[in-house]
């Protein structure tokens, strides 16, 4: 078929539906519009930035109703002024430059706009407006309406602001600042200058690197202290066990040195170790601050819903002011936020997000419905049995086998090396002392700071950090975000991976439609298609989408069979769309899902609705197979078995019809028969299997929208390439252990002369920090070079 890009937003224009505006092919009349927009208000500049980088608004009619009501916005606001309101807006589909230049150029769309500022990272921007000339709602229309809807949920209407703890910075600044003027002070003392100026006035500047020195020492490696003593405390010796010990013995050797005119000292060292462990911190901590792996309900509910009050009509509400008793109005595609009974005919709900399984599920009037559904079809009405507090959503992400993690205490590689080293650290130093002080009490206290300076074991506790926070930096750019540097370790460890199959190997994008019979011809197909077009139930409007696109034609006698089917007759043809009873034929499979058809009574074949399966999955299982022990857990039917067993390799284990507590007992049970597993799943009823996993990793379609309770977020479109995480992981643990044996090996070199006394404390500074960097240089080369193999 004949395609081009949209100029737009960059995706395929079948040539039919091609429209054309100002020279330039654009897909739908969405994308068409925008450009008017922009072209109107001398934005056009926009496209120079990226190729094709917008996206074609949503239809939100009544969608934001809620922002009528003052209450809500004044709780959105972050700032609120007669004449002033601030509000900052998360907007998922900020991706790339020229998403920041039109965001920052609202106000030439809005003159009540004076200021806009994007937070690239967040993905949010903060906008300055006077709520007198425009509103809040009018905002998020305008925004919606150039392709940028914002992300509004209950967690904002909570509007409690995160504790972003700044410690760590200001450490790391004190310590860069201490170590950069005190290596620049030093630089006499390095080539042993002399000269007259620096001889008289010698003694001041080692004063005043001690005072520059001060503050590294008392507040930047105050951490270092506190965790060496809480260690102590509690009975064992962590690897900072001896960095606290070297840092201080380093700090009173240098002093006494100054007080007794022996020289300067080992500040810079000292200034320099403190910098650099730090430095190894922030960038471990950098690479996941911005995404939260620990949400709640509230992230997905909406603000407010739409109450119907007798003398006022509808009303939009809090989410939190629902009661029993309460009705509300539910449009079409909007989250249940409670727990209640459909008051209309009936209607189709779709609980993949709580249960997992795909097909929606119809409801009657009278019938109970559930908060965490999603409503498909015309707008119903529903009454209130619980408060958003109490429904059963809640009640399932509060439960504590859905949050706890269990009792395993994991234990770092850096910790289990610590447990030995640490103790036979100190061990030789004060044996070495205690030969010395009755030989030369001089030599005696030199060769106790050497060997506590030269093996200081910053080097190993350097190697790991830097060797996982620089792995975290590439899988996060190549999207997968994990939560903390740990979890790459425990993924080199797993054994056994478990996927979820609804949403998890299958796209949650259109599913692959084939039929299966006489082929329909063009005119039957235009029948068909128009009959399809009265429809709201979800097979309808896929198989809709799916079929060509046609002239609109007047349907007459249309009827739709709640659960069954419709029917309709253009220009004499009787057209009968739906179940095989429906159409009057014998169903022969019941476990596909089918659209069957008939004309004029003649049955002509059905319509075959298969599961849509990731790129690349037979490939990946193939490879993943080799290594780990796969299997299939889900909550929907095994109406796809014999797809998935022709698909994926022989002995992949399928487990169907799981609830969401039976997933996690599966994995417990599968942990207590001592494997290590990791669970892939992408929806809340996968949560506590994905707690309790060794590793849980969540899958979205959008990494800042959605994630359960997790180790990391994984983006869909990158799942096949899971197997290279998995290999990646394993090759820089290999790499810390390099590094380890090639610390270790600084260290029995360093140690063999510090003990016999040749090593002066002033030399085993200067190779300390060598080692340092040669580590640090060597992890980074390594983890770089891994992360570029297949």
């Amino acid at each position: 078929m004949d395609t081009q890009k949209c100029f737009h937003c960059g995706l395929d224009v079948v040539k039919k539906e091609e429209i054309i505006f100002d020279e330039k092919s654009f897909c739908c009349n969405g994308c068409k519009t925008v450009y008017e927009i922009f072209s109107l208000n001398g934005l056009t500049d926009y496209y120079s930035f990226e190729r094709s980088p917008g996206s074609t608004p949503q239809e939100i009619s009544g969608k934001y109703d809620f922002l009528d009501n003052e209450d809500i916005v004044k709780r959105l606001l972050e700032f609120e002024e007669d004449n002033l309101h601030i509000i900052s807006l998360y907007i998922p589909h900020i991706h790339c430059s020229s998403c920041i230049w039109i965001l920052e150029n609202l106000n030439k769309l809005n003159k009540a706009v004076s200021s806009s500022q994007v937070n690239f990272h967040e993905k949010r921007v903060r906008i300055i407006f006077d709520p007198s000339a425009t509103t809040l709602k009018e905002i998020v229309y305008m925004l919606n309406s150039i392709g940028y809807e914002p992300y509004i949920s209950l967690d904002n209407y909570d509007n409690k602001p995160k504790s972003v703890s700044r410690d760590l910075i200001y450490k790391l600044g004190v310590a860069f600042f201490c170590f950069g003027n005190i290596m620049l002070l030093s630089f006499p003392e390095y080539f042993e200058m002399e000269e007259y100026w620096l001889d008289n006035y010698r003694g001041f500047f080692r004063w005043l690197v001690f005072t520059l020195a001060l503050p590294s020492f008392l507040y930047s490696a105050s951490g270092y202290y506190i965790s060496a003593w809480k260690s102590v405390r509690a009975g064992m010796l962590n690897i900072e066990v001896p960095i606290a010990l070297g840092i201080v013995v380093m700090f009173v050797r240098s002093t006494v040195d100054i007080i007794f005119g022996y020289g300067q000292g080992f500040f810079d060292s000292l200034t320099g170790l403190v910098f650099f462990m730090l430095l190894g911190k922030l960038f471990q901590q950098k690479t996941y601050n911005f995404l939260s792996f620990e949400r709640d309900f509230k992230s997905y509910f909406p603000i407010a819903v739409t109450k119907l009050v007798a003398d006022r009509g509808e009303v939009s509400i809090p989410v939190y002011d629902v009661q029993p008793g309460d009705r509300l109005l539910i449009r079409n595609n909007e989250l249940i936020p409670v727990d209640g009974i459909l008051m209309s005919e009936s209607t189709l709900i779709d609980y993949s997000f709580v249960t997992g399984e795909s097909v929606p599920v119809t409801k009657h009037s009278g019938d109970k419905i559930y908060a965490g559904g999603k409503q498909i079809g015309p707008v119903v009405e529903m009454e209130v049995l619980r408060s958003v507090s109490q429904s059963y959503l809640t009640q399932l992400w509060s439960n504590d086998v859905f949050s706890r993690k269990g009792d395993r205490d994991y234990k770092t590689m850096t910790d289990t090396i610590s447990r030995y080293f640490t103790p036979l650290l100190l061990l030789i130093a004060v044996v070495s002392f205690g030969i010395w002080i009755f030989i030369d009490t001089q030599t005696a206290f030199n060769v106790f700071t050497a060997v506590l300076i030269v093996a200081c074991p910053c080097a190993l506790a350097l190697s790991a950090p830097f060797t996982l926070g620089n792995v975290l930096r590439i899988m996060g750019n190549r999207k997968l975000y994990l939560k903390n540097a740990t979890v790459i370790e425990q993924m080199a460890k797993i054994d056994t991976i478990v996927f979820d199959k609804t949403g998890t190997i299958t796209t949650n994008k259109k599913s692959e439609i084939y039929f299966e019979g006489t082929a329909p011809d063009d005119k039957q197909l235009m029948y068909i298609r128009n009959v399809l077009r009265g429809s709201n139930h979800p097979l309808s409007r896929m198989l809709y989408d799916a079929l060509p696109m046609t002239r609109a034609l007047p349907v007459d006698d249309f009827e739709e069979v709640t659960g069954k089917g419709i029917s309709g007759v253009i220009d004499g043809i009787h057209i009968k769309i739906g179940s095989a009873a429906f159409v009057g034929y014998e169903e022969d499979n019941l476990m596909q899902t089918n659209v069957h058809i008939a004309i004029n009574r003649n049955y002509m074949g059905k319509y075959v609705f298969d599961n849509q399966y990731r790129e690349g999955l037979k490939g990946l299982f193939a490879e993943l197979q080799k290594n780990y022990s796969l299997k299939i857990l889900s909550g929907d039917n095994a109406g796809e078995r014999h797809v998935l067993e022709q698909l994926l390799p022989l002995g992949t284990e399928f487990h169907f019809n799981q609830k969401p507590e039976q997933k996690l007992a599966f994995i417990e049970n599968l942990q207590m028969k001592g494997s290590n597993v990791m669970m892939i799943g992408d929806g809340l009823n996968d949560a506590g299997a994905l707690a309790q996993s060794n590793v849980g990793i969540a899958i979205s379609e959008n990494v800042n929208v959605f994630s359960p309770a997790c180790d990391g977020i994984f983006d869909a479109g990158e799942f096949r390439k899971l197997g290279y995480f998995m290999q990646l992981s394993k090759r820089t643990i290999n790499t810390i252990r390099m590094s380890f044996v090639l610390s270790l090996l600084y260290n029995v070199v360093g140690l063999s002369f510090a003990v016999t006394g040749r090593l002066m404390p002033l030399t085993a500074a200067i190779i300390m920090p060598l080692s340092t960097i040669t580590i640090i240089s060597f992890v980074t080369v390594m983890s770089n070079y891994y992360a570029r193999r297949k």
